[in-house]
Parts: structure tokens; C-alpha cells; sequence
């Protein structure tokens, strides 16, 4: 799937505009799938679902005037970041219309056991206080928690071995649990 990802990615740069109707029918099924992991941590009842998202998503993608991503993972990648905005974006209006606390997920997403719920916003805003600190680390949890990436995968994109992608991720969920004033994960 990969190689066929990474080849219609070039047909499409080429103007082959086919290989973007391709393209979208060959990740459907797997953005969905992210999609719907990113909604099993957020709470019931979400007026977004995960058609919409993916399809937001999707129509950003292909709006933007540079087409991103060299192959299946980087394409991945963007996408994560995508839903990550669009998921940010729709908690945020939420939380301006409500002033309730807005959209709530558990950190379970992130691979630690943990009971409560936090807000999205503040995990996006302890997400951008990280990256100012350690991009790298930033992207990881973006690309894991918000892409649905594997280690493998996330040090395939940023050109890691698992090892390292392992090691900062790690040390990435305890700087998360610290700044959003929660207990650190067990190990």
C-alpha cells in the first residue's frame, strides 16, 4: 500500500487528477480509522462525527496550494495534524458557546492509565508549550496520539529509529502529565 500511496502521490504533483480520487479512495478506509480511535477518547455525544472530520480533513488536504507529504506516512502525518486543528478548532467554538469546559478525552489515548478526563484545548495549548521546548517531542505525540502512528511508523516520518521515537515519547506523555497537573504515568 505504501508504494501505491507514494505513486499516486507523484501521478497527482504530475497533474494526474484521477490519482487524487485514487488516493482518496485508497486512505478513506485507514483516516476513518483514525478518526474513529480519535473519537473512542473523546466524550459522548460529540456533535462532530468521524465522517466529518475525515472529510475536513481531506478537503484541506487536498486545498492546500503545496500538495504535502512524500509518501503514505508523511501523507498520514499531515492528516494528523489536520484533525488535530480541526478537532481544536471545534472545541474551541464549543467552549466559547457553552463556557462548560468544553471537550473532554482521556488520556488513555496517550497510553497511560488515568480516570479523569482533560480538556482538548488545554492539551493542545500543553502541546504547543512542549513544542517550543522539544519539537520533536511534540510531533511524536501528535503523530502518535492525533495520527494514530505506531513507533515504527513515527520514526519512518521523522527519519528516527523506534528507539528514539520510543525513548521521547516516553519522556513526551510524563512532560504532558506534569504540565496538565496530573499524577506522572506508571511505567
Amino acid at each position: 500500500m505504501s508504494v501505491a500511496v507514494t505513486q499516486l502521490l507523484v501521478d497527482w504533483r504530475g497533474g494526474d487528477t484521477g490519482a487524487r480520487d485514487r488516493l482518496a479512495a485508497l486512505l478513506y478506509p485507514e483516516l476513518h480509522r483514525l478518526a474513529e480511535q480519535a473519537f473512542r477518547r473523546e466524550r459522548g455525544g460529540h456533535t462532530l462525527q468521524p465522517t466529518a472530520l475525515v472529510n475536513e480533513a481531506w478537503l484541506r488536504l487536498i486545498g492546500s496550494p503545496a500538495l504535502p507529504g512524500e509518501d503514505r506516512g508523511h501523507l498520514l502525518a499531515v492528516a494528523a495534524r489536520l484533525m488535530r486543528e480541526i478537532l481544536i478548532d471545534h472545541a474551541r467554538r464549543r467552549n466559547a458557546a457553552k463556557r462548560d469546559g468544553g471537550e473532554r478525552i482521556t488520556l488513555s489515548g496517550l497510553e497511560i492509565a488515568a480516570d479523569e478526563a482533560l480538556d482538548l484545548v488545554d492539551l493542545d495549548e500543553a502541546l504547543v508549550r512542549l513544542e517550543r521546548i522539544d519539537p520533536v517531542k511534540a510531533r511524536i505525540v501528535e503523530l502518535r496520539y492525533f495520527g494514530g502512528l505506531s513507533i515504527e511508523e513515527t520514526g519512518q516520518v521523522l527519519e528516527q529509529s523506534p528507539a528514539t521515537v520510543k525513548r521521547h515519547w516516553q519522556a513526551a506523555r510524563v512532560w504532558l502529565f506534569d504540565a496538565l497537573g496530573d499524577a506522572p504515568p506508571r511505567s
